[in-house]
Formats: C-alpha cells, structure tokens, sequence
C-alpha cells in the first residue's frame, strides 16, 4: 500500500461516505415491490462512487484502510439492500441467504490470509458477481422494471449466485494449490 495515512485520503472519504449513509438508502427502499426512485437513484449513486474511489485509488495509490474498508462498504451495500429487499418480500431469502454466506466464507478466508501477509485481490468472476448483485438491486428498485420485468431482476440474482459460488470456490481452489505444491511428493 501506497500510502501510510491511514484514512486520509478522498477515495477513502468517498467508500466511507458510502459506508455511513448505506442505511439511509435501506430506510427509503419501500414496503412494496413497486420500486422508488429516491431508492434507485441513491443506489445509481452508491455503485457509481465505487468506481469512482476505485479509480482515485489506482490512480493516487491505494491505502491499507482502503483496502478493509472498500470491500466492507461494498458488502454492507449490497447484503443491506439485498436483505432489505427480502424483508418486503421482493427478494427471495435463498439466493440472498447463499450470496451472503460466500461473502462470509470468503471474508473470513481473506482475514486468515491478510494474517500472512497474502492479499487476495477480486478476480474477474467475483467482479461479474458483484455487478450482476449491482443490478439485479438495482433493476428491483426501478420503478420501471420493479414490477414489469422481475425476470430480468430475478435471473440477475440467481446469475449472481451462480457467480458467488463458482467465484467462491476458484478462490478456495486457489488458496490450496501453493500448498499442494509444497506437499511432499509421494516416492515412487
């Protein structure tokens, strides 16, 4: 990590910003599968800010509080809205509940890891899985598609579990292959 500040940095600022007022955004999401707009756009807005401290970090280097507080923001973002989504019956628990226990599996495997002083960055598939999660939110909340088109919302949630699970599994995959490389060798 590039820069031993700690929090001071903007794309810190914006991920704790997403992070405090994730809250407001599950208070507004409505009691119905109608949709909102205030909720749509907040979340529009929450998704896009992603990005955009993603990108500051690159481009000013990433800090070690960005590293554990980007992923948490992201996953409070989405298992928040997700579940608030099950609780007015729009969602259904069981993809939810499988999204969020890979999200806890991997989470602790990345602690133990850290502890080693490894880094697991998001591969190419957990990416795909949290913009399939993006979307699959965010076109529930649509007024437009909330209601009219809950194949779209609902196959991007079940894509998103596909995705959890594969992307979940490659990281275990990955994580046992330097020790089966320095297993001993059986004589032949």
């Amino acid at each position: 990590m590039s820069d031993s500040r700690g929090l001071a940095s903007w794309a810190n600022a914006i991920t704790a910003g997403r992070l405090m007022l994730s809250p407001l955004m599950f208070w507004v999401i409505p009691d119905d599968a109608a949709g909102s707009w205030v909720a749509f756009w907040m979340w529009f807005v929450f998704c896009a800010s992603d990005g955009v401290d993603g990108y500051i970090a690159r481009k000013r280097g990433p800090t070690a509080a960005g590293a554990f507080l980007d992923p948490l923001a992201d996953k409070v973002l989405v298992l928040g809205a997700m579940f608030t989504l099950v609780s007015t019956d729009v969602f259904w628990i069981v993809p939810v509940a499988i999204i969020a226990a890979r999200e806890f599996v991997i989470s602790v495997y990345r602690v133990k890891v850290a502890g080693r002083g490894v880094s697991v960055p998001a591969s190419k598939l957990g990416k795909y899985k949290a913009l399939a999660q993006q979307l699959a939110v965010g076109f529930a909340l649509l007024p437009w598609t909330a209601l009219d088109a809950k194949w779209l919302w609902n196959g991007l949630l079940w894509a998103a579990v596909v995705l959890a699970v594969v992307s979940g599994a490659q990281y275990l995959w990955r994580a046992q292959q330097p020790m089966a490389q320095n297993a001993p060798q059986p004589v032949a």
